[in-house]
C-alpha cells in the first residue's frame, strides 16, 4: 500500500508596478522555504512571549432568561431558560468561551460557576420581577463584591441586563420610564463634552465613534446584534458589524485581566458545549437559534 502525504501552501506573491508594468517576470527567481528549511533559531524573535499577567482563555458566564425565548412554540416546559445563541457567538468572536448561568439552578451552583468565569454577561428580555430579578441583583453584587477583593472582573448588560443594574444601583424598581424603540435602527448619540477614555469606546477607531451619531448602527429592539437576521431592519454593515466587534472585543479583553484560573476539568463539564442548540425556524420570534435550559437537562448532566 502507498502512502501519500499531501502539504498545503499558500503562496503570496508580492507584484510592485512602475508605469502601469510589472517589474516581476520570468527571469525573477523564486525561493519558496518549507518548514523542513527554516531553522527554529532564526524565527525565535518573530513571535513575543505571551504577556503573563493576562488570561489568554478567558470564560464569561451567561446568565439564562426565563422562557424559550418564543413563548412557548420551541418549549412549554414551566421551568425552561435560554440563552439566545447570538451572544454565545458574541463572546466567541472576541476569543472567549461561555458557561451558563442558569438563572433557576441552585444558588450553590451558580456560586460555583461564578467562580469559574472571568466576567458576566447580562442579555437582553423582558423579565423584571420575581426569581430571576433576584439571581440578577445577587450575580450583581457578587461581581461588586470581587471588583472590591481586587479581582478585575467586568460585567457587560445588554438591554434589559442594563435596566435591571439601573433599577439595583438606585434600589427603585420604579426608575424607568416608558420609551418606544422596538424593531428600529438609529444612530446613538452622546452626551456634549463626553470624555469616552475608560469606557467600552476608547478603543473604537474615531472614525467609527463619528459614524455612530450620524449612521444608523445601533438596534434597537431589546434583545439582537449582528448575529442575528429574524429582522430586515437590524443593520449589518460593515460599520454596524465594526460596532459590535468592538464592543465584545473591549469585554473580552477585560476579561483577559482577571487572574481566575479555575480548574480546565471544572471548566469542561459546565461549558455551553455540553449543550445542544435549537434552531429556531419560523417559530424563533426574532431568534435564530437558542440554547435552551428545563428541569430534565439540568437533572441528566448533574
Amino acid at each position: 500500500m502507498s502512502h501519500h502525504i499531501y502539504i498545503p501552501i499558500l503562496i503570496s506573491t508580492l507584484l510592485s508596478f512602475t508605469s502601469g508594468r510589472s517589474v516581476f517576470n520570468e527571469s525573477t527567481p523564486s525561493i519558496l522555504l518549507l518548514p523542513s528549511s527554516v531553522v527554529v533559531g532564526e524565527m525565535s524573535g518573530a513571535c513575543p512571549s505571551p504577556d503573563p499577567s493576562l488570561n489568554y482563555r478567558p470564560i464569561i458566564g451567561i446568565v439564562t432568561h426565563p422562557g424559550d425565548g418564543a413563548s412557548g412554540r420551541l418549549s412549554n416546559a414551566t421551568n425552561a431558560s435560554y440563552i439566545a445563541a447570538s451572544y454565545v457567538k458574541f463572546v466567541e468572536s472576541a476569543g472567549a468561551r461561555v458557561i451558563p448561568i442558569i438563572y433557576n439552578e441552585p444558588i450553590e451552583i451558580i456560586q460555583k460557576k461564578l467562580n469559574l468565569v472571568n466576567g458576566v454577561l447580562f442579555t437582553g428580555g423582558w423579565s423584571k420581577t420575581g426569581l430571576y430579578f433576584d439571581v440578577i441583583e445577587e450575580v450583581f453584587n457578587q461581581v461588586l463584591k470581587k471588583n472590591d477583593a481586587g479581582e478585575h472582573f467586568p460585567l457587560l448588560a445588554i438591554c434589559l441586563g442594563f435596566e435591571l443594574v439601573t433599577m439595583i444601583v438606585s434600589k427603585n424598581n420604579n426608575i424607568l420610564e416608558a420609551f418606544s424603540a422596538s424593531d428600529q435602527a438609529s444612530t446613538l448619540q452622546f452626551m456634549n463634552n463626553i470624555n469616552i477614555e475608560e469606557t467600552m469606546f476608547q478603543r473604537f477607531p474615531s472614525e467609527l465613534v463619528a459614524k455612530l451619531s450620524t449612521e444608523c448602527l445601533v438596534m434597537q429592539n431589546h434583545k439582537k446584534n449582528a448575529f442575528e437576521w429574524g429582522s430586515s431592519v437590524i443593520p449589518h454593515s460593515d460599520n454596524a458589524i465594526q460596532v459590535t466587534q468592538h464592543v465584545a472585543n473591549y469585554f473580552v479583553s477585560e476579561a483577559r485581566k482577571s487572574f481566575n484560573r479555575p480548574p480546565n476539568d471544572e471548566v469542561l463539564k459546565t461549558l455551553i458545549y455540553n449543550y445542544s442548540p435549537t434552531y429556531c425556524g419560523t417559530a424563533g420570534k426574532g431568534y435564530d437559534e437558542v440554547y435552551i435550559f428545563t428541569e430534565n437537562e439540568k437533572m441528566a448532566r448533574l
